[in-house]
């Protein structure tokens, strides 16, 4: 009998290598299809917004863009941990025999799996808990990092979250690394500007011209329809042997407390420098406050 390598050939190649072939193609149009579609949807949803009248997002419709993006990153593993499965049994790897080996290479593997799956279940309850969602300003505290991770949403996924800064620096952090997640744009949110005055200024002066100013700003159009009520003079905030501070409150839209923050800024110390009250140059707005549910 004789042997003839190039049937053996053939015969890999029809009954092995097209098989394969075949299932990973399949596999990357699946995978294709499913990233469009989720695309699809995410733009659908991202359009809704911007052609609408809404001056920020709805928490529904943050909530249904991570759900989507969430989806479309199960369904894309999904469909590669089938491609593989079809793989090893169109290879007839002898799993029987593997299952030793595997045991010790999943207990070594298990030490460095452990951080994914606490990722992966930080994730999900980060979407189903609704947490924060894509384009929520966000600030996150990071085991072992000493500075905050702050910037808006852009991606939500079971593993990661990814958002970028005031900088336009990209920051990915993985869900389990997440030790506090304070929402900035959440329901609404609060504009706070402590104002510097001199400790010889009349205080009663420098409250009524706050308190116009919010009057002045709750009346402008523009300024109006980002403010959820008038702006509030909470009163003295901090006194110091040359220098008192008064504080000025402004609830707004979720995420528009840095734009009201800095409009109120400008018509502070305008209506300041009318009345001859000098204003320190340190008058700035303090951290935004975590915003409520109430």
């Amino acid at each position: 009998m004789n042997f003839n390598p190039l049937d053996d050939l053939s015969a890999w190649l029809q009954h092995v290598a097209l098989p394969i072939a075949l299932v990973v193609t399949g596999g990357f149009i699946v995978v294709r299809f499913v990233s469009w579609g989720g695309l699809k949807i995410t733009d659908r949803i991202d359009a809704q917004f911007r052609h609408g009248d809404a001056l920020v997002r709805s928490e529904a419709a943050k909530h249904r863009h991570s759900v989507a993006q969430v989806i479309t990153w199960v369904v894309i593993t999904l469909v590669w941990i089938v491609v593989t499965l079809r793989v090893v049994d169109i290879l007839s790897l002898p799993i029987a025999s593997l299952v030793a080996p595997a045991t010790v290479v999943g207990a070594a593997l298990g030490f460095g799996a452990q951080r994914v799956v606490q990722d992966i279940l930080a994730g999900f309850f980060i979407i189903t808990e609704r947490q924060y969602g894509f384009g929520d300003t966000v600030r996150i505290a990071i085991v072992g990092s000493t500075d905050d991770a702050e910037g808006v949403v852009e991606d939500v996924t079971l593993r990661v979250t990814r958002m970028r800064n005031s900088d336009g620096e990209v920051i990915t952090v993985p869900n389990g690394q997440i030790v506090k997640a304070v929402n900035l744009s959440k329901d609404w949110a609060r504009a706070v500007i402590d104002v510097p005055v001199p400790a010889s200024a009349d205080l009663n002066r420098v409250n009524e011209v706050l308190h116009q100013v919010g009057v002045d700003a709750y009346a402008d159009r523009s300024l109006k329809r980002l403010l959820l009520d008038e702006p509030t003079v909470m009163g003295i905030e901090k006194l110091a042997v040359d220098e008192t501070s008064v504080r000025v409150v402004a609830r707004t839209l979720p995420g528009k407390q840095f734009q009201v923050g800095r409009a109120l800024r400008v018509r502070i110390a305008t209506a300041m420098r009318r009345q001859g009250i000098v204003v320190s140059p340190e008058m700035q707005t303090d951290k935004p406050q975590e915003t409520s549910n109430e």
